[in-house]
């Protein structure tokens, strides 16, 4: 999840490149998330024994432990490392108690057998041209596809499904754009991404949808394959690069959307969703694996730190009924259905698309103006094909194509 944290004139954000380890590296690397899992189940069993004999236990105290543990090979991990563990090990137990707060259904945390990220933080790393100098672990290159900003903070080493990326944590200054008096209210939704309260229309591509295909025949093509033989590391390899390329193509996909409304709007008013909400509530499977790959939360996540250090305004609304309400009169249409894609007023006899109607609804909320009789218009729509190449309305030709902040990656 995307975290930005105000300092002043700064704010903390996140950049993501692919990192390409030698084969001593990539050993080195490994072993130190196996002693970084073997630190994780030795703080966790300390707590649970705690526990058992009702005795106090806080994240200093499992930090306190950190010294004398008995680990064989703790002597190769730089020594902020396992301080990291005990700190995902703390976020770890807090979000389970917070869901069990909540009244969901939590089990205990499981022991791992490997940890997928090592976090540098503040100190042990130092960047030398396209090299990554790491304590204990030696120089990988980095594949700068982009220039790296700011002062940087901390490093989280990841291994991904394809490969091995390095999320650099950095400070920068904050880049406030001229104002350009123009505000929008904005509604997310699965058959379009995303409607303005100014007539826009940008389409949802659902990326997933073309590939679920390919993505059956190689599930099932693995479960009639040895598990650990040949065959079945090719096609798992497979089944997750394809995965990996409907992420990363939606993620490019928002970041043009999401910059595209910071530059031409000083505020922007949008529902405040609850995606996981949606989801569990929802009783079609079809429309809860369409709310998941919308990435609504991605997009709210991007749109916000985007705005923050344009020193634009996300103003989040109660989304309740902006749907059925009428935006000419004020009209609630208990009845309507999600299938009804065109919103009809029976009070006033406003006809106008539903997720339009909606996106007024929500301009109204976040401006605080008064309901006032709205015309109806054509819409304008973006097909997904202009919107990677941020062929947008209003859009500078010297504006950048995308954001270019990578979301940060907690360690764990």
């Amino acid at each position: 999840m995307w975290r930005a944290k105000e300092k002043s004139n700064t704010i903390q954000l996140s950049f993501k490149y692919r990192i390409y380890p030698t084969r001593e590296a990539e050993e080195k690397l490994l072993r130190v998330m196996e002693i970084e899992a073997k630190v994780y189940n030795a703080l966790l069993d300390a707590v649970n024994n705690a526990r058992k004999e009702r005795k106090k236990i806080t994240p200093k105290d499992t930090q306190a432990m950190l010294k004398d543990l008995k680990i064989e090979g703790k002597e190769l991990v730089y020594s902020k490392v396992p301080q990291m563990v005990n700190n995902q090990l703390w976020y770890n137990i807090n979000a389970l108690h917070e869901l069990k707060k909540k009244g969901k259904k939590a089990g205990k945390l499981r022991y791992k057998k490997i940890m997928k990220t090592i976090n540098y933080n503040q100190s042990g790393f130092k960047v030398q041209g396209d090299r990554l100098v790491l304590s204990k672990i030696g120089e990988v290159k980095v594949l700068f596809h982009r220039p790296l900003e700011g002062e940087v903070t901390g490093v989280i080493i990841k291994r991904g499904a394809t490969g091995w990326y390095a999320i650099f944590q950095v400070e920068v200054e904050k880049k406030p754009l001229e104002k350009t008096g123009k505000v929008v209210g904005i509604d997310l939704g699965v058959e379009k991404l995303v409607t303005t309260s100014d007539g826009i229309v940008i389409e949802n591509p659902r990326v997933f949808d073309k590939v679920e295909g390919k993505i059956k025949i190689l599930q099932r093509s693995l479960t009639r394959k040895k598990r650990g033989s040949r065959n079945y590391e090719k096609t798992r390899k497979k089944l997750v690069k394809l995965h990996e390329h409907v992420k990363n193509l939606m993620s490019d996909y928002i970041h043009k959307v999401t910059s595209w409304l910071v530059e031409q709007y000083d505020e922007i008013y949008m529902e405040g969703l609850d995606v996981k909400e949606m989801v569990e509530n929802n009783e079609s499977k079809t429309l809860r694996k369409h709310i998941l790959h919308s990435n609504f939360s991605k997009f709210m996540s991007y749109l916000s730190y985007k705005a923050e250090r344009a020193g634009r305004r996300v103003v989040k609304v109660n989304p309740a009924y902006t749907s059925r309400t009428c935006a000419r009169c004020g009209y609630v249409k208990k009845d309507l259905t999600l299938d009804d894609r065109i919103f009809v007023c029976p009070k006033c006899g406003w006809v106008a698309d539903r997720d339009y109607n909606a996106s007024l609804n929500i301009f109204h909320a976040g401006s605080g103006l008064p309901l006032k009789p709205v015309d109806r218009k054509p819409l304008l729509y973006i097909p997904f094909s202009e919107g990677v190449y941020s062929k947008f309305p209003g859009r500078s030709r010297k504006s950048p194509s995308r954001g270019g902040d990578a979301p940060s990656v907690r360690a764990g």
